[in-house]
């Protein structure tokens, strides 16, 4: 079982700050409460381009971008970027429920011979009714995870090439059909921690996601959906969701953790807090459990830091350390079943290279990956700084979902 790597891409934005600046539209959060954001990159189509041509140079398998109102639409900016690009994967994150489950299967199906079959589905069920009910989804947390087992059961029955039926609580489908399926079909991956979403991964997904909780909970979460599947008569492979600050010594990379973490006022905090608090996801407060709204001992597992959890929603914890230690931790996780990592870092484009000519080249020499077209080799550091990453990574890393 080798590890598969994955980076981001940052659709709702990138800049120089942990401040996430879509976190704070709901919930009744002010946006003049919230900390002004400088440095702060737009996601356009040139700067994302950038991302993805470092990500597939640097040997990344895939890149995720995520859905939601407050970024650029997944499917199109993904199928733009391929384009630019050759190998690069694209792991496109999507709402089942504002969107008709055939329709989305003839979309992968035209992705896949538009990329040449590059396309990775992440489906997104929703842990917040506000978002939810902006795209006119007004069902409640265990009935979306209901929909979505029909909706992902829907879209492999039309995969099938065969007119298909279907007649459930939230769909009724007459002889849907893909006419030319997808090929290969799309890996699906999903996340979800409460008990109305393990059924449905167990049942129809290829990866699950988690993400990135200590080790010991991380295992706890294997073992109950490889049950679930088991009993399925299925496998399920597994993948974790992680920030990453790596440095040629744990000493840079804690300083850096330590410049982001003094770059946010209490205020700022508070209000990421009280929005973030409101949220329906077990997953999400699974991660605001994890610091408590403290930045005392944020460092909850060794290289395990929750500081971006205090004004980030989603993924709320990094790996710190030097790249060994990095390593270190991923061959942790790896030997518990974790297979893909999907990693981001602030900013996107810099913090990839930190990891992919650091981190990168270490799990290679222990074996852990899997040969494939070589990233960018032989390119020497200058002044501690990775070589290639353009101007040098800078003193100060943060910033998007």
């Amino acid at each position: 079982m080798s590890v598969h790597l994955h980076w981001f891409l940052p659709t709702g934005g990138d800049g120089r700050t942990l401040v996430d600046r879509h976190a704070y539209t709901d919930g009744g959060i002010r946006r003049d409460r919230i900390t002004p954001v400088s440095g702060v990159r737009a996601p356009d189509i040139d700067y994302l381009a950038q991302i993805a041509k470092a990500a597939e140079q640097l040997g990344f398998e895939a890149v995720l971008t995520p859905t939601g109102t407050w970024c650029e639409d997944a499917w199109l900016t993904t199928v733009a970027l391929a384009q630019v690009t050759e190998r690069l994967k694209f792991l496109v994150a999507f709402r089942p429920g504002v969107i008709s489950p055939v329709l989305a299967a003839q979309m992968a199906a035209t992705y896949q011979r538009i990329s040449r079959g590059r396309l990775l589905l992440n489906v997104v069920t929703g842990g917040d009714s506000t978002e939810q009910k902006r795209f006119g989804d007004h069902l409640g947390h265990d009935r979306r995870y209901a929909r979505t087992d029909e909706f992902l059961r829907i879209v492999r029955g039309v995969w099938g090439g065969r007119p298909f039926d279907f007649h459930g609580e939230h769909y009724q489908v007459e002889g849907g059909l893909t006419a030319l399926p997808p090929d290969p079909l799309p890996q699906i991956f999903f996340g979800g921690s409460s008990a109305a979403a393990g059924p449905v991964a167990a049942r129809n997904v290829d990866v699950y996601l988690t993400w990135g909780e200590p080790p010991e909970e991380v295992k706890q979460k294997i073992d109950w959906i490889r049950g679930l599947a088991e009993k399925e008569g299925r496998t399920v492979r597994f993948g974790i969701r992680l920030h990453t600050i790596s440095r040629d010594s744990s000493k840079e990379a804690w300083a850096t953790a330590g410049r982001l973490l003094d770059d946010l006022d209490p205020e700022t905090v508070a209000a990421a807090q009280q929005a973030l608090g409101k949220s329906e996801s077990v997953g999400q407060q699974r991660m605001l459990a994890l610091h408590g709204g403290s930045r005392d001992k944020l460092e909850i597992s060794p290289n395990l830091w929750a500081g971006v959890g205090l004004v980030r929603g989603g993924a709320g914890t990094a790996l710190v350390g030097s790249h060994a230690e990095v390593a270190d931790r991923i061959e942790e996780y790896h030997s518990l079943g974790i297979e893909h990592f999907v990693l981001s870092g602030y900013p996107h484009l810099e913090e990839a290279y930190w990891f992919g000519e650091g981190v990168r080249p270490e799990l290679a020499g222990r074996g852990l990956l899997e040969a494939g077209p070589a990233p960018l080799d032989g390119v020497p550091a200058a002044n501690g700084r990775p070589a290639s990453a353009p101007g040098g990574a800078p003193l100060l890393i943060a910033g998007g979902r």
